[in-house]
């Protein structure tokens, strides 16, 4: 038989959790937060933000560090942002990552190389495309961004559309979460033909200016803005994207060395290159 103050510590415990969880699902639906912005999505105290991020991090599901400044960079200092860890990430739709990497490893023992996972990549692009295809086909040209960002969160990318920062003229879509990171990490084939397909999907050249695969806490792809309408009207090509802001992480090693973009492919692809191979 319980005791009588056995019931409430466990329901506080149990709702202690719940709220812990529903921290960790903010920031891998949001990307990198601050304690503010946790406490205002969630309707929390930042102190009791604070107390959850503090067990989190110990138990190596969120670190700190310091928000990347896409375009130019303001006085004072970057503020401390919060995002998953690869062990926070695990828990999210990944437990097939090592079949991944071994099957894609095989592919390219066996099957020609770099040429060959680079063929598996597209094929698996182009059988997700018909959903995604209809989604921003049916959606007016300035709406097609969120289009696709809403067609993603459907997949489990987690993602979002917004305005690029200023000077920049453009959007950027940011997947917050992505299932085959970790295969990616090894294999950026696989973000070289994601990349590829949102250009021929949205009509225009895109850039890639960080992922999650590469150490990133966000996968960012810059649009330029009205890139479809502009070329429907013939006006001139859109504004040149932002170079990748310097990262303050190191890269990660990747296991498999990426194939270099045919000519046929490369202005749709350069930015997927330069960004250090970036991921689904």
């Amino acid at each position: 038989m319980k005791n009588v103050g056995e019931a409430p510590q466990e329901e506080l415990a149990t709702g202690e959790r719940s709220t812990r969880n529903r921290v960790v699902r903010s920031v891998l639906d949001h990307g990198p937060s601050t304690v503010s912005e946790l406490a205002q999505r969630l309707g929390l105290t930042q102190a009791a933000v604070r107390r959850h991020l503090d067990v989190l991090a110990a138990d190596g599901i969120v670190e700190a560090r310091e928000r990347r400044v896409y375009g130019a960079r303001t006085r004072g200092r970057p503020a401390k942002v919060f995002a998953l860890t690869d062990c926070g990430r695990e828990a999210f739709d990944q437990s097939y990552d090592e079949l991944a990497v071994d099957a894609l490893r095989w592919i390219g023992e066996r099957e020609g190389g770099d040429e060959a996972i680079a063929a598996f990549a597209r094929a698996r692009i182009a059988a997700q495309a018909a959903s995604y295809r209809e989604a921003v086909e049916a959606a007016a040209p300035e709406e097609r961004a969120q289009a696709l960002a809403r067609a993603l969160s459907a997949d489990g990318y987690a993602a979002t559309a917004r305005s690029a920062p200023h000077p920049q003229q453009g959007e950027q879509l940011c997947q917050h979460h992505c299932p085959v990171a970790h295969a990616a990490e090894r294999f950026p084939q696989l973000c070289e033909a994601e990349t590829e397909f949102f250009a021929e999907l949205l009509g225009t050249h895109v850039q890639r200016l960080a992922t999650i695969a590469h150490g990133d806490g966000v996968c960012t792809t810059y649009i330029p803005k009205s890139s479809t309408v502009s070329r429907a009207a013939g006006a001139s090509p859109p504004p040149k994207p932002p170079k990748p802001p310097e990262s303050s992480k190191t890269p990660r090693t990747s296991g498999a060395k990426s194939e270099k973009p045919s000519p046929r492919i490369h202005n749709a692809t350069a930015s997927a290159s330069t960004a250090g191979r970036n991921p689904a």
